[in-house]
């Protein structure tokens, strides 16, 4: 492989004693002439190669036949109408319909593929106000996580001049006419790596401009924190969740009938999460890991909020994690995981155990949609084989209902399901699905998929996902290692895998490589390694630390510079995470795996495929630059080291279809 050649530069850092070089810092100015040549250089020589795959077209014909199919969202009833999202096959993004009944299409309601010609325009946010008279939905543009906010008349279905910009990482929730949000300042820089920092919550009255905005609360204080206003579905309470970072949050309060607005601090630390669920009267409930690493649901009563004064609703189960709370007509439906799987209980609104939902088999239930005042529920559900199905749930009867089945063309009974629990480098079990065709027999030579995240309390459950079945139907293996710092088992299981636990998530997916190639469904050879965002760092780093064990290796849009990581945009919320290059012990920890860092000249790496946009604004391209650069620099094999970079794209979210089948 002939590669652009990066210029290197003389830039220095000295990290508490350590001088680190970095060479490639000029390819995180993404305004820069020289960065946007680079990027087309590489993609030169990155489709280049790609192109010369002979059975190429064959793969993209048959994800295009297979994406071809009928997909819908949950529905949520909202006054008379149900809204839900569908698409028709390859429509590049959702449609947002509106119905007078489930079991009928209705009409379309919203098309984001009207508001763009490639498809690069993403719906990010849909909200209906309590009295069903407007419609809020939020635009993101070429996958940046800057958002744009609109109102639509409900019934006339007329868009009505309300536009809102610099909203990042918000809802909207409808009080009165109108609703609150929250924003940042618009950036002096580039809107794409400047830190985001100031953020504001707003009131927007509906018909009026942006300027005229309401603020509600603000701490300039305290810069790097975040505020999310809540409010009740009987417009008396507005809760408001604090965070500094992903991890933990406080929380504010306001009574909407106090017209001094006094704000009240019900929790001011960030030790805990705090997701709230709904209220009944004057008390809230919240879902919380306080004093529950496998979570439960409190009340709070809004006149005696101490937390002494707490009560537990439903207490915490320590055989699974409660990751949802819903109401609906009375009743409380909770979604529980159990390693790694959807368990459904419902609960009366004094905490009493009722029932246990039914579902189809292994796998996840994907959303459920309800409401306090009424009875009816929606959720989806799905697995490897099976994509989303709809189901209505009535919980006077506890029984389900089938209102919506794809038609894919594949049959899901071709396939097999495996979960095992293998030992990691310290003795900790750990779960793993293996998926494969049935009456495939493990003879050391099937190619094998292994996917890994670890990180940031998120959980993996089983999902369809297209990309994977065509993996799938040509004799692969897909395997998805749960691994530490996810939130399979909990807070436990995460705090197992952040900061000076870090390696942990490394070893596990390590052993989850030994433990396929032991067990022989695959070899190093034929084993290729997938994740993406904090996915895209392990990969990294497991490359570096253990070249041998894998054939390929594909990191996603990845966290790169662990030193520099929280320089940009919201980066400095990781920091719970991964630690921070400014603790002198921290960093010493996190340089000992940053991938950026720890690529060596004279190993045999794997063929890696690094992936990422130029508008992702959450993990900046520069992390995939300069690894990319350091890699094609020192490595001096014959395997391919390549950078795919996608134009118009960012981090992942509302990535079109045709760029998806693409990528």
């Amino acid at each position: 492989m002939k590669y652009p050649e990066t210029t290197k530069t003389d830039v220095v850092e000295n990290y508490h004693g350590t001088e680190v070089a970095d060479p490639y810092r000029w390819l995180e100015d993404d305004m820069s002439e020289e960065t946007a040549a680079w990027v087309k250089a590489q993609n030169e020589v990155s489709f280049g190669y790609l192109q010369q795959i002979p059975f190429r077209d064959k793969i993209r014909d048959r994800l295009q036949e297979l994406w071809d199919y009928e997909r819908m969202g949950t529905p949520s009833k909202e006054g008379k109408y149900y809204f839900y999202s569908y698409n028709n096959g390859l429509q590049n993004q959702y449609v947002i319909y509106k119905t007078l009944d489930p079991k009928e299409k209705g009409e379309v309601f919203l098309d984001p593929n009207l508001l763009s010609d490639d498809g690069t325009v993403a719906l990010s946010v849909f909200s209906v106000s309590n009295d069903a008279r407007y419609a809020g939905y939020g635009i993101a543009r070429a996958g940046s996580d800057w958002n744009e906010f609109f109102v639509i008349d409900v019934e006339s279905g007329k868009q009505l001049d309300d536009h809102l910009k610099w909203i990042k990482f918000s809802g909207l929730s409808w009080y009165k006419d109108g609703f609150f949000y929250s924003r940042y300042d618009k950036p002096d820089g580039s809107e794409l790596s400047d830190v985001n920092e100031n953020k504001k919550l707003f009131y927007h009255k509906v018909g009026t401009s942006q300027e005229d905005d309401e603020l509600f609360y603000q701490d300039p204080t305290n810069p790097m924190w975040s505020f999310e206003g809540t409010v009740t579905s009987d417009e008396k309470h507005l809760v408001i969740s604090v965070f500094e970072s992903t991890s933990g949050n406080g929380v504010y309060y306001m009574d909407l009938s106090d017209n001094k607005r006094n704000i009240r601090k019900f929790v001011e630390d960030f030790n805990n999460d705090y997701i709230f669920i709904g209220n009944e009267g004057e008390k809230l409930y919240f879902l919380t890991n306080f004093n529950a690493p496998m979570y439960r649901v409190i009340e709070i009563d809004v006149h005696n909020p101490g937390k002494e004064n707490w009560k537990d609703l439903i207490p915490e189960n320590p055989e699974q994690v409660l990751t949802s709370c819903n109401q609906a007509g009375g009743k409380l439906i909770c979604h529980y995981e159990k390693d790694a799987q959807s368990k459904v209980e419902i609960f009366s609104s004094e905490g009493e155990f009722l029932a246990h939902l039914e579902l189809p088999g292994i796998g996840s239930v994907s959303e459920i949609s309800s409401k306090k005042e009424s009875d009816e529920v929606f959720y989806g559900f799905t697995s490897f084989s099976v994509p989303t199905e709809i189901y209505t749930y009535d919980p006077e009867n506890n029984a389900s209902s089938l209102l919506f089945r794809p038609e894919v063309g594949i049959n899901p009974e071709d396939y097999v399901t495996n979960q095992v629990f293998y030992e990691s480098k310290d003795g900790t079990k750990v779960p793993m699905f293996i998926v494969h065709k049935k009456g495939l027999n493990p003879d050391g030579k099937r190619p094998t998929l292994l996917y890994g995240y670890g990180g940031f309390n998120i959980t993996y459950t089983p999902s369809f996902s297209v990309a994977n079945l065509i993996w799938l139907e040509n004799n692969g293996i897909y395997a998805l290692a749960n691994i530490r710092g996810g939130g399979e088992y909990g807070e436990k299981w995460h705090k197992a895998g952040i900061i000076f636990n870090k390696q942990n998530v490394f070893d596990d997916f390590i052993s989850a490589a030994e433990y396929l190639i032991q067990n022989n469904y695959t070899s190093s050879r034929r084993l290729a390694i997938f994740g993406g965002s904090n996915g895209g760092l392990l990969v990294g780093a497991v490359t570096n630390q253990r070249p041998d064990l894998f054939a390929v290796a594909l990191p996603a849009v990845g966290v790169m510079d662990m030193l520099r990581f929280h320089k940009f945009t919201i980066g400095k919320y990781w920091v719970t995470d991964y630690g921070s290059s400014e603790d002198p012990d921290q960093f010493a920890y996190i340089y000992k795996y940053s991938p950026l860092h720890n690529i060596r000249s004279g190993v045999e790496y794997p063929a890696v495929l690094v992936t990422t946009g130029d508008h992702d604004d959450r993990v900046v391209p520069a992390h995939s630059f300069k690894y990319i650069a350091t890699l094609q620099e020192k490595y001096q094999g014959t395997n391919p080291v390549l950078i795919r970079i996608e134009t118009k794209a960012g981090h992942g979210a509302g990535k079109p279809v045709s760029k998806i089948i693409d990528e």
